[in-house]
């Protein structure tokens, strides 16, 4: 006769261990100390055998005849029920094992194998193991949409909707690399796409007008700290991303064949950037090198109290600021703009040598393997066009000025 629950419930301790069966191999077993515990006796490959399945009352008769049913369905289908419970819990020690601090950290450990910027990877860490902190202790397999909306949300509602937007996409590079080393079935944060408000782009500031790059040219000129004022005209003449030009390193700067060459860790695109020198170009470096080219691999444009540091990434904001720059009118990276804007309006020079001169990187690979071999020339006459169409600019808000 099936077992009822008043009967599981009332069912005492003897002198020794017996049995209450339900059918099917289902049975409780109750031992001298009055415990009372599940079993199912079943065959396979023809050896008898039992299969725990849990204490009453932590599982109920109803608890105890639903994992009957799964065990009989294995039976069916010719698996044995121990063993698939073996690899099930062997399978969530593995799950809770991998959490999403652990594929992080491998994720952030690949990044730095493949040779990403340290900047890259520190901004990286920061979104993972800080803003995600809540994520890291959780099994990955067990992260849900809604867990990931619930941070992003936090992040948003203080107004960081690009800090959100990066989050996302951070965890969800986590995710995919969890899918695909088995230690997840999904990533969560495709179905947020649109959940948390877009930001807004915000160009960074710059002059792209011929006039106000004159009158930036004669601040410049008249800024009184000689690295500090090298580091601008630098990147007025050769237009690098702000961080190419205060980390470059004297082994870097050929001045007889008029070339700085930026190692590929340091450029955006992972590949080694060539930049020709023009006249203007070279005398900087040349009058720099009497300041701080004591030291073959040593800095170019060092910091004022530590020569082994470069200047920082707001030095020549700051600098900007004290020759009368506001921040809405002229940034770091601005250079890039300025002369992006201005060579492709007044030179003569085809877009793709300006764009390569830029270091953008062209999506056609054919193209880009053209533009590496054949540019070159062009790119030497157009570095020295810049600069002569600078310093005409400069000499013309002089003369201005003066009248």
């Amino acid at each position: 006769m099936p077992l009822s629950d008043a009967k599981c419930r009332n069912a005492r301790p003897q002198e020794r261990p017996y049995k209450l069966t339900d059918g099917h191999g289902l049975y409780m077993l109750v031992a001298i100390n009055g415990s009372r515990f599940w079993r199912y006796n079943y065959r396979y490959g023809g050896k008898r055998l039992t299969l725990a399945l849990g204490a009453y009352p932590e599982v109920s008769l109803a608890e105890a005849r639903e994992a009957l049913a799964v065990a009989r369905k294995q039976l069916r289908d010719g698996l044995n029920p121990m063993e698939e419970r073996k690899v099930t819990r062997l399978a969530a020690s593995v799950a809770r094992a991998s959490t999403f601090g652990l594929v992080a950290d491998e994720l952030l450990t690949r990044m730095e194998r493949e040779g990403k910027a340290a900047v890259t990877i520190s901004k990286r860490r920061w979104l993972l193991k800080d803003l995600a902190a809540p994520l890291c202790n959780r099994p990955v397999a067990a992260i849900t949409p809604a867990e990931v909306l619930g941070l992003l949300r936090d992040i948003e509602a203080k107004g960081h909707l690009e800090t959100a937007r990066r989050l996302r996409a951070s965890i969800g590079q986590v995710m995919r690399l969890a899918v695909a080393t088995n230690r997840a079935q999904f990533d969560p944060t495709p179905s947020l796409r649109g959940a948390i408000a877009t930001p807004k782009t915000k160009h960074r500031a710059a002059i792209t007008d011929p006039k106000g790059a004159g009158r930036l040219m004669v601040a410049i000129s008249e800024y009184d700290r000689p690295v500090v004022r090298a580091a601008m005209q630098i990147m007025a003449y050769c237009f690098p991303r702000p961080g190419e030009c205060r980390l470059a390193r004297w082994n870097e700067i050929d001045l007889k064949a008029k070339v700085w060459t930026i190692p590929a860790e340091r450029t955006k695109m992972r590949r080694e950037h060539k930049v020709p020198l023009s006249r203007q170009a070279l005398s900087v470096f040349r009058d720099l090198h009497d300041l701080t080219g004591h030291e073959e691999d040593g800095l170019c444009f060092p910091g004022e109290r530590a020569r082994d540091r470069p200047i920082s990434e707001n030095t020549v904001c700051a600098a900007l600021r004290t020759i009368g720059f506001s921040q809405e009118e002229m940034s770091a990276h601005g250079f890039r703009a300025l002369a992006s804007s201005l060579l492709h309006e007044n030179s003569k020079f085809s877009s793709e040598v300006i764009e390569r001169a830029l270091a953008h990187q062209d999506a056609n690979a054919i193209r880009r393997a053209y533009a590496r071999s054949e540019y070159w020339p062009d790119r030497v006459r157009l570095a020295q066009w810049w600069a002569d169409y600078l310093d005409r600019l400069r000499e013309k808000a002089v003369a201005q000025a003066a009248s």
